[in-house]
């Protein structure tokens, strides 16, 4: 992930998960390690478009669901996989047997954290870095297309109680399978309810 989609994503979580959509620029600095002059790069094409509003003492999120569809639209997921496999175990089981310390996202995120699935599906995505006990788990297949993806965490996804809705939408937004548009529907209402829309 870009040191830049670290800002977006901890703006979109203040605004949802938190509905505190008022920010500094030091403050998302010191929090992400990075420069004060990477978060304005960060932010300028958001102020260009009237998402933030930089003031002096403080900023503020004006638009959370166009800058949910602006990182949306710059997120690269395809990117992020570490590593993938085909597995003829059901779905259901297949979360199940994953190790502790994974991430889920996508279609599994909806089922595991939020309950709601609005159509069937075969893959899942997670997020882990312990790729060694997954392979051992599920071993490399390449001669079926691969149901099982591992995708690479950035450094503070684990900062999070879980992972944010924000990051599961927009990693929804760039998955090519049919049933995507079901759950980008479903966890886009769950938004909305949280920021009041």
């Amino acid at each position: 992930m870009l040191k830049i989609e670290y800002v977006w994503r901890e703006l979109l979580y203040r605004a949802i998960e938190l509905n505190q959509p008022n920010f500094t620029i030091t403050e998302l600095a010191n929090r992400f390690h990075l420069s004060s002059s990477m978060v304005s790069h960060a932010l300028l094409p958001l102020r260009g478009l009237n998402i933030v509003k930089i003031g002096k003492i403080k900023s503020t999120v004006v638009d959370t669901e166009r800058l949910l569809y602006f990182w949306a639209t710059r997120r690269n997921l395809n990117k992020e996989i570490i590593y993938q496999t085909y597995s003829k175990v059901p779905v259901s089981e297949r979360e199940a047997t994953l190790p502790a310390k994974v991430i889920p996202t996508a279609y599994s995120a909806c089922r595991l954290l939020f309950q709601t699935t609005p159509a069937d599906y075969d893959k899942i995505y997670f997020y882990s870095t312990d790729l060694l006990s997954i392979k051992k788990r599920f071993p490399q297949v390449n001669n079926r297309s691969p149901n099982l993806l591992i995708l690479k965490p950035d450094p503070f996804l684990f900062l999070y109680r879980q992972i944010p809705l924000a990051q599961i939408f927009v990693d929804l937004w760039n998955l090519p399978d049919w049933y995507a548009g079901e759950f980008i529907r479903a966890i886009k209402l769950i938004i909305k309810e949280k920021i009041g829309l």
